[in-house]
């Protein structure tokens, strides 16, 4: 520990800093206007504490670098800059509303800091420096927290919503399929029925694609049940389906006779649907979609390709990123632009989860998918290997 001059006055005078402080925070509107002085002043005085106590601390200059960047090594559990943006969050207050706490907690410091008679003027802009570099680490990291709590939320709320959706949204499925079969009613209304029958499975994809993806950002990542099956099968079930709804476009489809493997059959199926779905969707409409399957040592190799326009070079290294639309000046029309577009990162997730991997290229004469997946799970093969 090192003698700072700083440190020693923020210490013998917290009370007159929050007091400052708390002018600023009563400015906040709307939370800080209902909250009492000792919830306005919860962590502020705590964080005082850590802002002397790491002045008075020697460290490096590649440590005081890293702190500017708010980098800083930090302590073992949640930090007081952590705990008070909770908080903060809890109480309504806006991201922008908590970093201006940080700055007015700054300004209170500094501004009764100058007022006082420095006899070393080196020693002076010493500690403010290494004052800022512990103020800039603290708001470094309740802004990550904040952030992160944030999308917490977010992502909660849009599980509970896709969940919710799914039984309402069956029911009118299962009632649009029970009155296409009738004999006894006009065929229009059958037509009608159709119709409803084919948005309610494009809708009940959207929701099973967003609870997915909040699978995949709460934690537990997408589940997959491996069994023994046929991956031609599964591809040509799939594009005979897409075929059904697009019989507009044309769809080939190249496979060996018989392709075994230990997989997941309704999760690769969605990979293909969301690949070929893709390919439809930004692919030139009078030219087809290939779909080819091959069959390597240990691994299976399917490619999905569009003979449509070229993916930008600084495009498709973020085209599997979540939420990510490729720009509108492809030919595709107003309801497929409207899509969550979270399609390709979910085939990626599932993907990968079968322990294999997921490429795009594009050039002019169009845009490959390309995603490999073992024949048989790596622990399977180990313990074959072992018996062999």
């Amino acid at each position: 520990m090192t003698q700072s001059l700083l440190a020693d006055f923020i210490l013998e005078n917290i009370e007159p800093i929050l007091v400052a402080w708390e002018e600023f925070a009563r400015t906040i509107e709307p939370p800080a206007l209902t909250m009492d002085d000792a919830e306005l002043r919860d962590h502020a005085h705590q964080m005082l504490l850590v802002f002397a106590a790491d002045i008075r601390t020697l460290q490096s200059e590649q440590e005081r670098a890293e702190k500017s960047k708010g980098l800083g090594k930090r302590e073992r559990g949640d930090t007081a800059a952590e705990v008070h943006a909770a908080a903060r969050l809890q109480s309504g207050y806006t991201v922008v509303q908590l970093v201006s706490e940080y700055r007015a907690l700054r300004s209170s410091v500094l501004s009764l800091w100058g007022k006082q008679a420095i006899a070393d003027p080196a020693r002076h802009i010493a500690d403010i420096a290494r004052f800022n570099e512990a103020v800039d680490q603290a708001l470094a990291e309740s802004v990550a927290r904040y952030e992160r709590l944030v999308k917490q939320s977010q992502n909660m709320f849009l599980a509970i919503l896709g969940h919710d959706l799914r039984n309402p949204l069956g029911t009118v499925v299962a009632g649009a399929s029970f009155l296409m079969q009738a004999a006894d009613i006009p065929a229009r209304y059958v037509l009608i029925a159709a119709r409803m029958f084919s948005s309610g499975k494009r809708m009940n994809k959207l929701v099973g694609d967003l609870i997915d993806f909040t699978r995949t950002h709460l934690g537990p990542g997408i589940p997959i049940r491996r069994m023994s099956g046929d991956l031609v099968t599964v591809a040509e079930q799939v594009v005979n389906e897409l075929r059904t709804f697009h019989p507009e476009r044309q769809i080939e489809l190249c496979t060996p006779s018989k392709l075994k493997a230990t997989f997941d059959e309704g999760r690769i199926a969605q990979v293909l649907s969301n690949l070929i779905g893709n390919a439809l969707q930004y692919g030139t409409p009078e030219l087809p979609v290939r779909v080819k399957l091959e069959h390597g040592v240990e691994d299976a190799t399917i490619v999905v390709q569009n003979q449509g326009p070229e993916i930008p070079a600084d495009k498709i290294s973020a085209i599997f990123d979540p939420l990510v639309r490729i720009a509108a000046t492809l030919n595709t029309s107003h309801a497929e632009r409207t899509s969550l577009g979270i399609g390709l990162f979910i085939a990626r997730e599932i993907v990968q989860t079968h322990g294999g991997n997921i490429t795009v290229t594009s050039d002019a004469q169009g845009t490959s998918f390309t995603f490999s997946i073992p024949l048989r799970p790596k622990e399977l093969r180990s313990a074959c290997a072992a018996q062999n």
